[in-house]
């Protein structure tokens, strides 16, 4: 367990107990084997003697019987799959070897060799993952839904002890969800879809992994997706185990596709987004615990903020599915209550966005260029950021004098980037008509679009409430200027002339914005 920041593993043993026990036997697969076989040639008949005869007529030679290659090219033919090189016969045998491993035979087994039953053979290990890789070929896949492996794998994940068989067997699946048609028939099967669930609350990285994966996979699939969010919603101990997740492990790769996961159920139902923000509620964050053994209540914010910390750690711009699940939050009145008014969350959001935006994102030694980049991430950003300052909340942490002028330095400075991406080249024919000034984002990059209206929005609330001690302050300190201000104006009021504000913007008594 070396992925777990925290110890919350007393309640992983009752956590695995709640989602329900599965069930599962591994069919049979009756002459699988035999379909690989092929009955040998019938044998040519001899030719007849000429002995005896006056005279051999002459004609043309009868065609030689087919050679050893040649027969073995035709059974190597029949043996393919689809169109692909691959054995069927090899492929029934790896199949097989599976249901021998958790035939009741194999999974009858004393304590001692609990042990083995957690390792895997070294060589079915390998033909298990040459299958793997195999999956992702459409042809492969079809002929692993035909022959009914996935009904296999269910009962691999449902009996098997061994954390790695169960990583390969749920990524197979997963491959094999890629393709709509299988995964159409993947998600309508009640069973396969409980013990898929099931393998949320296993403790091994790489299976959690393969698991998210798996239903990011099939959560993108507009036939199926419903289904998916219902099963979940039926599931509430899925909360609790993509919580521990985040709140817990220090494996990035597996926060990021847990954060899809979570982005994803929340883009696709606000309903069940409302239901997770509310759990948890009701009961304090550091309320003591009684019983050391005693589960845990989690809180979906402070969650979401360990596992922004986490994955900031090892690369800030995986954030980006992190801070749009902020941003969908701040959507809802609830979400937008979770994040401000939690005593320490809301302090550590407002701390963490405020840093990525003033020393992380978009710098002043960063090229204009990297604002293609970093737009998605940047928009989520400064939209919750937005709403979290015009919530009009009493918190202290934006009370603080010097959050305004940083704030309205970097909002700025993207806004001047984005005027540097909008250029078009010297040589090419420019257009100074309203319509194309209207137009020019819009055909450029709706991404730019989204970002600009939210820096704009942001801005004026700023502006609203800038001091004329905070405008000195920036105008001494040169995070107010007359370019700065111009930039900013001109976005603010894009068809409005700039003149008149420079005038105001001229420094008084040189230190003081005619604000």
């Amino acid at each position: 367990m070396g992925w777990v920041r925290s110890s919350h593993l007393g309640w992983l043993a009752k956590l695995r107990t709640a989602g329900g026990a599965v069930g599962g036997v591994p069919p049979s697969a009756p002459g699988a084997l035999a379909l690989g076989c092929r009955s040998s040639p019938p044998q040519l008949p001899a030719r007849p003697s000429s002995a005896g005869r006056g005279k051999v007529m002459d004609r043309n030679p009868s065609p030689p019987p087919p050679g050893r290659d040649q027969e073995e090219e035709e059974v190597a033919g029949g043996d393919c799959i689809g169109s692909t090189v691959y054995s069927k016969h090899w492929l029934f045998g790896v199949l097989s070897g599976l249901i021998q491993i958790v035939s009741p035979e194999n999974t009858k087994s004393s304590s001692d060799d609990e042990e083995q039953q957690t390792e895997l053979d070294e060589e079915m290990e390998n033909e298990i993952c040459r299958v793997w890789d195999m999956s992702m070929d459409e042809d492969v896949a079809l002929f692993l839904q035909e022959f009914n492996a996935p009904d296999i794998f269910m009962g691999v994940l449902a009996k098997s002890k061994c954390p790695r068989l169960r990583e390969i067997c749920v990524g197979i699946l997963g491959n094999m969800a890629c393709f709509q048609e299988i995964c159409v028939s993947i998600s309508s099967d009640k069973n396969l879809g409980q013990v898929l669930l099931h393998c949320l609350y296993d403790s091994d990285p790489p299976t959690l992994l393969e698991t998210s994966r798996l239903l990011l996979t099939c959560l993108s699939q507009a036939e199926v997706a419903s289904v998916w969010v219902e099963r979940i919603r039926e599931h509430p101990a899925i909360y609790d185990s993509i919580c521990f997740i985040m709140s817990s492990s220090t494996n990035v790769d597996l926060l990021v596709k847990v954060g899809e996961v979570v982005d994803k159920l929340f883009d696709l139902d606000e309903k069940l987004m409302l239901e997770w923000v509310r759990n948890g509620a009701t009961q304090p964050l550091d309320q003591p615990q009684e019983e050391s053994e005693e589960q845990p209540v989690f809180r979906l914010v402070p969650c979401i903020l360990e596992a922004a910390k986490q994955v900031r750690s090892e690369n800030p711009e995986w954030l980006d599915v992190y801070m749009h699940i902020l941003q969908l939050l701040t959507t809802v009145d609830d979400g937008i209550q979770a994040i401000v008014h939690c005593p320490d969350t809301g302090k550590d959001i407002w701390n963490l966005l405020f840093d990525l935006v003033c020393h992380e994102f978009c710098q002043s030694d960063d090229p204009p260029i990297i604002l293609q980049e970093q737009k998605t991430v940047l928009a989520s950003v400064f939209s919750v950021l937005s709403a979290i300052y015009a919530s009009q909340t009493e918190q202290e942490y934006l009370k603080i004098e010097k959050v305004d002028l940083p704030l309205i330095d970097s909002l700025i400075r993207v806004l001047q980037n984005m005027e540097q991406c909008q250029k078009k080249p010297e040589n090419s024919t420019e257009s100074n008509t309203e319509e194309t000034k209207k137009t020019d984002l819009t055909q450029d990059d709706f991404h730019l679009k989204i970002l600009k209206d939210i820096l704009c929005e942001f801005l004026s609330n700023i502006f609203q409430a800038l001091t004329k001690e905070t405008v000195a302050q920036g105008v001494k300190e040169g995070q107010l200027s007359k370019q700065k201000c111009s930039s900013a104006f001109q976005n603010l009021l894009p068809f409005y002339s700039p003149v008149p504000w420079m005038k105001m913007a001229e420094p008084q008594d040189g230190n003081c914005l005619n604000l």
